[in-house]
This record gives structure tokens, C-alpha cells and sequence, in this order.
């Protein structure tokens, strides 16, 4: 577990309120239309998707807060169909997982979390995804860093 500040970004993306059997199709769905926006917008790629959750949920089936984005870098006057918004630094507890899909959970989020409240810290509500290596859907490795924010 690492403990950091993130970095304030301006990110371009879709926010949406599922669930998280629905996430893996959401994504399919809306990353292309993001990247066709930003390339629309004259804007750049400034770094790798970042999913953001509200509140994530510990089953498959309660709907929470999700917003998919990408760091861009531009004009701050974007006028467009999707949300541009300013993500400002927090204070996060982050680990790497490097793997497939299917052990993102027990390999990489159960870890970190029985790790937080071992310590002296306090989720915000907030965590994030962020896809520094995807390789596809299927695929036997990737690279996400799981963050959860801290409160005070």
C-alpha cells in the first residue's frame, strides 16, 4: 500500500449511476465515443482512462456513482457533449495490480482495502481505476492501479 497525492488533471468523460456487473459493457461503450470527442475538440490524450467511483459497493448488484474519463490536454473552453471537469488532488491509498481481469478483486482490491483498515486511515467514499496497461478484454495481463481516498 502506498500512500500519495495525486495529481490535479483536467479529464473529459461520462458519468453514470451502475452497477458493477454493468461497468465492463458501460466502458466498451463509452470510451470510443470520449476518444471521437476529444479528437473532435482538438484536444490530446494526456495520460491513461481513470474509472471513478462513488461509494463502490462490495457486490455485483447496488448501483453507485461511476464516471469513465480520460486526461486531456487543451483548450480549457471546451464546448462539447461530455462533461470536462477539473479533478483536483487527494490523498489516495494505492496499490498496482499487475494481472487479469478476474483477480482484480481478491488479488488487488481485497488486499489493499484489509490494509486501510488495519491502518490509522479513513476511506473518503471515493476510489479510482486507473489503466496505466490495458491489453483487452480476454487478456492474461494488465496494469491498474487501484486508489482509494482518504478522508482527513
Amino acid at each position: 500500500m502506498n500512500i500519495k497525492e495525486t495529481d490535479a488533471m483536467r479529464v473529459i468523460g461520462v458519468t453514470r449511476r451502475i452497477t458493477l456487473a454493468d461497468v465492463r459493457h458501460a466502458a466498451a461503450e463509452l470510451a470510443p465515443k470520449i476518444d471521437a470527442e476529444i479528437e473532435r475538440a482538438g484536444l490530446k490524450p494526456a495520460g491513461p482512462w481513470i474509472f471513478i467511483a462513488q461509494n463502490l459497493p462490495n457486490n455485483a448488484n447496488t448501483l453507485f456513482d461511476w464516471r469513465i474519463c480520460r486526461p486531456v490536454e487543451g483548450d480549457g473552453g471546451y464546448r462539447g457533449a461530455l462533461d470536462m471537469i477539473e479533478l483536483e488532488p487527494i490523498m489516495v491509498a494505492s496499490t498496482l495490480h499487475q494481472g487479469p481481469m478476474r483477480s482484480l478483486f481478491t488479488q488487488g482490491y481485497a488486499p489493499l482495502v484489509a490494509k486501510i483498515e488495519m491502518s490509522r486511515h479513513n476511506f473518503s467514499g471515493e476510489s479510482r481505476e486507473i489503466y496505466h496497461r490495458w491489453a483487452g478484454p480476454g487478456a492474461r495481463y494488465h496494469e491498474i492501479e487501484i486508489q482509494f481516498g482518504l478522508a482527513n
